[in-house]
This record gives structure tokens, C-alpha cells and sequence, in this order.
């Protein structure tokens, strides 16, 4: 059994991080940290997971009982925990904040997007997960971009309010969110700075020019991804490079009809749809922002790390309608 802990156990990627790990044939979870939450139990924060465990809220984490521990941390605490952890500690560590991964503050760490870089996560003892929208954008674009076929890019994606994380805010509380949109960090999104590191890892002649308007969805979890670009391929040549990239890939899959998020929503999937218009590929990605965006891919890149195939645990339904 592979020993797991959870740094920072009370919000929504460690709640799903513990929804996914209570199941899992071949992980068992030692302790839960959360120091505004000790002593309760992780049901009072996680309300689904009501009789589906006896774990309570530690203060402490003991790290050197674990083989692995994740941190499910707000964004720049990761780093502050990584190195105040005790030199003994020799177990790995899957990050789930933004702190690691870009290349030149990665510190050792990997950058954890199984589809692209599968054989160095394999080797690594530090992973650097990806972000939701970056997950679902890169997703989008690695076929194209293992053809180096990658010219001026542009994508509109909309997100769930869990996207957000937990603490509440001016622009995800239920009454601003219900029956309303907006747009946010227009072009300027964090997640590009990890999304055009990998396109220019895996398509030499990439520029960088990617044009990316976020939104925020009137609904909880779930992301769209509408990406479009030009190209010289036919429809059926391109459909057959994105089926032919994805083909072993057990969570990706490329239809061919217009996709909806409840085909993903609380699943580890991402589904594709490309379609040509006139010059324009155009190419729909949907995950789930806090399974395949998060801690379903955290547990994907785990399996890695301690060599089971990569879907194991992660057998989870959609949730239909």
C-alpha cells in the first residue's frame, strides 16, 4: 500500500483528493493536515464524503510515516512547506499549487502532464501538477505541437466557480455567479506562462503567440476550452492526428459530435472535438477543473511514481443529468 499524506486538507483539490484516495486499491491515507480544521472530521469540510470515512483533520503531519504527500496548499505556501520539510524525509511529493512549475523556479520539480511527459514523471520524486485551464488547453494543442504545426492561437475558456478554490469572494459567491458571466485576466492568465513552456519544449518553431480570454461559468466545476488556429490540414487529417496522438492515452478521448461538460464533470476525462472551418481548426476541450485538472490527474501522476497503470482508482462516473 502506498502511504499518502495531504498538507492544506480542507479545500476543494484535497477534498477530492480524499474522495478519489478512499477508493483507491492501493493507497491508503495516514493523515489529513489542516491546521483550521484539527481534531474534526473531514466530512465537516467535505460533506460527501458522510460515512465514506473515519478520518479526522490532523494538526500535525508526521511526513515520515508517508511515502508521498501532497500539497493541496493556496498558491506560494508550497514552496515555504517544501523547504521547511526535515532533511529525513526521503518519501516524494505531488504539488498542486502554481509554485513549481515554471522551469526557472522549478527547483527539481517535473512538471506532471502525463500525455506529454509520461517517462519523466515515471522517474521523478517531485511533480509539479498542471493547472485546470492549463491542463485543458495543452491538452487541446499537443498533437499539433508534436508536429511543431503551432502558429497564432487563440482560445476562450470558461470555468466552474471551484475553479476559484474555497474561500469565498466578491466573484464566486452563489448570488454574484447564478444567471451571470464575466470575463477575467484577459491574455494575462497565470496558467500561459506553463502552457507555452510546454508547446515550445514539443514545437521548436512556436512563438508563443496565444491569445487566451478566460471567463467565469455560471455553474460549480468544469471547463471549456474553445481553441482555434490555422492550418493547412483537412478536417480528416487533422481528426487523425489528434486520434492517432491519443490513441493509448486512457483518459483522452476525441469524438465526433459537439461534447457537453456532464460527459466529464467528476470524471478524469478530457474530450475532444476538432472540427475545420474554412482555414481555422477549431478544437473543444472539456475536463473537470478538480479531477483532471487536479487531484485526479495528482492521482494519475502517483500511479506513475510508483509504477501501477495510471487509471488505477480512478474508475469514477460522470454524473449525467
Amino acid at each position: 500500500m502506498i502511504k499518502v499524506g495531504i498538507i492544506g486538507a480542507a479545500g476543494y483539490t484535497a477534498g477530492e483528493l480524499m474522495r478519489i484516495l478512499i477508493n483507491h486499491p492501493c493507497a491508503t491515507i495516514l493523515f489529513a493536515q489542516s491546521t483550521s480544521h484539527a481534531g474534526e472530521p473531514v466530512w465537516k469540510a467535505h460533506h460527501d464524503l458522510l460515512g465514506e470515512t473515519t478520518l479526522t483533520f490532523s494538526a500535525d503531519a508526521p511526513v515520515e510515516a508517508v511515502d508521498v504527500i501532497f500539497l493541496c496548499m493556496g498558491h506560494g505556501k508550497s514552496r515555504d512547506y517544501v523547504e521547511s520539510l526535515p532533511k529525513t524525509f526521503n518519501g516524494k511529493i505531488i504539488d498542486l499549487s502554481n509554485d513549481y512549475r515554471l522551469q526557472d523556479t522549478a527547483d527539481g520539480f517535473v512538471y506532471g502532464l502525463p500525455e506529454a511527459f509520461r517517462s519523466d514523471i515515471k522517474s521523478a520524486t517531485k511533480i509539479a501538477n498542471p493547472g485546470c485551464f492549463a491542463t485543458s488547453i495543452q491538452l487541446a494543442l499537443l498533437p499539433m505541437a508534436k508536429l511543431d504545426k503551432l502558429p497564432e492561437i487563440h482560445i476562450t475558456g470558461v470555468t466552474g466557480s471551484t475553479g476559484a478554490g474555497q474561500k469565498p469572494s466578491d466573484t464566486t459567491h452563489f448570488s454574484w455567479r447564478d444567471n451571470n458571466m464575466s470575463v477575467y485576466k484577459a491574455f494575462t492568465h497565470q496558467h500561459l506562462g506553463e502552457v507555452n513552456e510546454t508547446l515550445k519544449r514539443l514545437a521548436p518553431s512556436y512563438e508563443g503567440e496565444m491569445n487566451f480570454v478566460p471567463m467565469r461559468g455560471n455553474y460549480s466545476r468544469g471547463i471549456i476550452s474553445s481553441v482555434y488556429f490555422n492550418t493547412d490540414m483537412t478536417e480528416e487529417e487533422a481528426v487523425e492526428v489528434y486520434k492517432s496522438y491519443y490513441k493509448d492515452e486512457p483518459f483522452v478521448h476525441v469524438v465526433d459530435f459537439n461534447p457537453d461538460l456532464k460527459m466529464v464533470v467528476n470524471t478524469n476525462k478530457c474530450v475532444l472535438y476538432v472540427k475545420k472551418y474554412g482555414k481555422k481548426l477549431h478544437v473543444i476541450s472539456m475536463i473537470d477543473n478538480l479531477v483532471k485538472g487536479a487531484s485526479g490527474q495528482a492521482t494519475q501522476n502517483m500511479n506513475l511514481l510508483f509504477g501501477l497503470p495510471e487509471n488505477t482508482g480512478l474508475n469514477i462516473k460522470p454524473t449525467g443529468f
